[in-house]
Order: structure tokens, then C-alpha cells, then sequence
């Protein structure tokens, strides 16, 4: 029986960092569940629906992978799709107390899923969404750090 796993996140936007998290996952687990979480103290960019469809087409190369939205708690959406495993990412020694804590929440909640966390390969080690919009914003180059598809998107949005 193929395991299922969810990596989830914001993605607002997503990074080669992110994509690099997913596809090691793919590899491992028999179906990868993409899923863009609410996180209410973030202010995204993006609408949860462009960033579907941007993780979509970014990984539509992947057969296991589908990209899916959830609110709420993320073990009741791995209960509710038959998830046995979340995937983190971990960048840096920074990551993994916040981490820690999120992980411990969720084996409190439901001690049947487990987590895994993958460390980012180091060429995204310094990255996140946020310093991409920033260096997007004002126009500075975001080639190599985000697939093409988000670097339009995020072109677009800024009008650069």
C-alpha cells in the first residue's frame, strides 16, 4: 500500500526551495499531497487560487503529487485524505525549534501521523517566500529561485 504524505505550507510564493522539498518527497512517498494551509498572521501576495494553480502547473511533471487548499488543523486534513506522514522543510538550526514546537502540537493531536523533516539543499538555505516578493518587488533578480511559471507571476504582480 502506497503511503501517503503531506507537505504543507504557504507557498505565497512558491520557491525552488519548496520544490526541492517536494520532490524528494515524491520519491519517497507513493502519493504527495501539496497543500496550501490558511496561516492567518501571514498577509499573502498571492490568492490561495493563483498559488494552486501555480503549484499545479509547477508540478504536473510529478504523477504522485497533487496540489490541494485546507483550513483548519493540518491532521485533520492528513486524517481526512489517509496522510500517515507530514514533510517539513528545515533551512537552518533557526527552523527547527519552530518546527519542533509545530511537530509536538501535531503528535499531541494525532499520534498516528508522523513527520519527517528534510533538509533544504544547501543552495536554497538562505531562501524563503519572503525574500523572493522583496527582491521581486523592486525589481531585482529571482531567476534560479523560483520556477519560471512563479517568476512571471511574480513579474506580473509587480509589474517589473
Amino acid at each position: 500500500m502506497a503511503k501517503i504524505a503531506v507537505v504543507p505550507g504557504s507557498f505565497d510564493p512558491l520557491t525552488n526551495g519548496h520544490l526541492d522539498i517536494i520532490k524528494r518527497a515524491a520519491r519517497v512517498f507513493g502519493e504527495v499531497r501539496v497543500v496550501i494551509m490558511h496561516n492567518s498572521s501571514k498577509n499573502a501576495l498571492f490568492t490561495v487560487e493563483e498559488r494552486l494553480a501555480l503549484i499545479e502547473e509547477v508540478t504536473s511533471v510529478f504523477p504522485n503529487v497533487r496540489a490541494e487548499m485546507s483550513s483548519g488543523l493540518l491532521v485533520d486534513y492528513a486524517e481526512r485524505v489517509g496522510a500517515s506522514a507530514i514533510v517539513r522543510g528545515l533551512r537552518a538550526v533557526s527552523d527547527f525549534e519552530y518546527e519542533m514546537q509545530i511537530t509536538s502540537m501535531n503528535r499531541f493531536l494525532d499520534e498516528s501521523i508522523e513527520t519527517f523533516f528534510i533538509m533544504t539543499n544547501n543552495q536554497y538555505s538562505f531562501l524563503s517566500s519572503s525574500i523572493v516578493k522583496e527582491v521581486a518587488k523592486y525589481g531585482g533578480a529571482i531567476s534560479g529561485l523560483v520556477p519560471p511559471p512563479v517568476e512571471l507571476a511574480l513579474r506580473k504582480k509587480f509589474e517589473v
